[in-house]
């Protein structure tokens, strides 16, 4: 399932062939993410079970398995299994200077902007949007840099629910030239980002290769 965002939130809730019918699709600018990448690594404390409780046998042969150093990874199917979690975002209400500035500290390449309200994406500011502004009016150019990032009009941003197949991202990437796609649950929430990067990691680390399996 994928979904387009804008200035006015959401705008398209479908399947990837919809996604492929729409008329304004071509017109979505490039994105590009330089979010910390690989595999999510999970430091929650979930609750713990007796070896044998309840005879087990498959939790002991997985516990073996990790003492003996013998690979005991599943399958990489949905874009939840492989996506960066802790992205960092900003709201309508920052100015397009604190972007930048936030883009410099990181190293990032574009961040999301949420609605203050609800927190729900209306679009990416990029490396490439503000230069775009600055180099359109180099005599109002720290004007622009003040302005809070509401007063903009973002390219449509194309995202991915948690549970899409990770294989219908990676052709999404291609055909649309995006080298990260947003990820975003039923409700409008960010849940993280999922990049090319992401994508040939979990490959490189997922013998035999069983993301395409």
């Amino acid at each position: 399932m994928f979904a387009i965002y804008n200035n006015n939130g959401l705008s398209f809730r479908s399947t990837i062939d919809n996604l492929y019918t729409l008329s304004n699709v071509d017109s979505i600018a490039r994105v590009r993410n330089n979010t910390e990448e690989g595999l999510p690594k999970d430091h929650s404390l979930k609750s713990k079970k007796k070896l044998y409780e309840n005879q087990n046998i498959e939790e002991a042969k997985a516990v073996y398995k990790k003492m003996a150093n013998i690979d005991t990874k599943e399958p990489i199917f949905h874009v939840e299994d492989l996506m960066t979690r802790d992205v960092i975002s900003l709201n309508e209400d920052n100015t397009l200077l604190e972007a930048y500035e936030l883009m410099q500290e990181h190293e990032f390449r574009q961040i999301p902007v949420l609605k203050k309200d609800d927190n729900q994406i209306i679009g990416l500011v990029t490396q490439e949007f503000i230069l775009d502004l600055l180099v359109g009016d180099l005599e109002f150019a720290q004007n622009i840099m003040q302005r809070e990032l509401s007063t903009f009009d973002f390219n449509e941003v194309i995202t991915s629910d948690p549970i899409t197949d990770i294989r219908r991202v990676a052709k999404v990437m291609v055909d649309f030239s995006l080298t990260a796609i947003p990820v975003v649950d039923q409700n409008d929430n960010l849940l993280g980002i999922v990049s090319r990067a992401n994508i040939l990691k979990a490959v490189a680390n997922t013998p035999p290769m069983q993301i395409w399996g």
